[in-house]
């Protein structure tokens, strides 16, 4: 999702202070809106990157991504070590996706077990993963561009739930039981939630609470 949950670090803020003495390092919570990419340089200068947000401390880099068109919970560290732990697989990354159509029990159960997707021109199984359909839609902001007509068709919501981060995985997922993903939010990335945030606020915190 560019990759959405790709885990691959994106490029850093500059670092205009390399030969500085290093400064403690700093954590970020972001809300990344629709139309945002998860970097802080675009090749095409009417990309938003997340430099217009806030005023991010040099070396800044968003620890996995969401793609231009996803929204939700994006953590920005200055540590390196901090980044690869949180993007590791012992760490979950919870989403909410709303899809076309009112998702099936087989298909969440398909979604559970594993399904196959392309992965750069090559077939790869996902794995096992917690899956359940959301009853009520949450109860977000609606999306700065709309996300079609209600004539067009029922939508559902369900949350999944990974411990991968495979390119556009949930959108590949979700298509693949039937089902394509309209609008995606990361709500949770180990036991740091989305909560409150708003769509483009930036809190900073201590620390990221990270499992065992």
């Amino acid at each position: 999702m560019s990759p959405v949950d790709s885990e691959s670090a994106a490029p850093a803020a500059p670092d205009l202070g390399a030969d500085a003495p290093a400064a403690p390092h700093r954590h970020f919570m972001v809300h990344k809106p629709f139309g945002y990419l998860s970097q802080f340089v675009a090749d095409l200068k009417k990309k938003k990157v997340l430099g217009a947000l806030h005023d991010f401390p040099p070396g800044t880099m968003a620890i996995g991504r969401l793609d231009e068109h996803s929204e939700g919970l994006l953590l920005l560290t200055t540590d390196g070590k901090m980044s690869e732990q949180v993007r590791s697989k012992k760490v979950e990354k919870e989403y909410y996706a709303q899809v076309d159509g009112l998702i099936t029990d087989e298909a969440v159960a398909q979604l559970e077990q594993g399904v196959e997707i392309g992965i750069r021109h090559e077939k790869y199984q996902t794995l096992p993963c917690r899956a359940f359909r959301l009853d009520e839609a949450p109860d977000f902001p609606a999306r700065t561009r709309k996300i079609r007509d209600d004539r067009h068709g029922p939508t559902s919501w369900v949350s999944i739930t990974l411990t991968e981060g495979k390119n556009r995985q949930i959108r590949k997922m979700t298509a693949a039981v039937g089902f394509p993903t309209l609008r995606l939010l990361r709500v949770r990335v180990g036991a740091l939630e989305l909560g409150a945030l708003t769509a483009g606020e930036v809190r900073e915190v201590a620390d990221f609470s990270l499992p065992a």
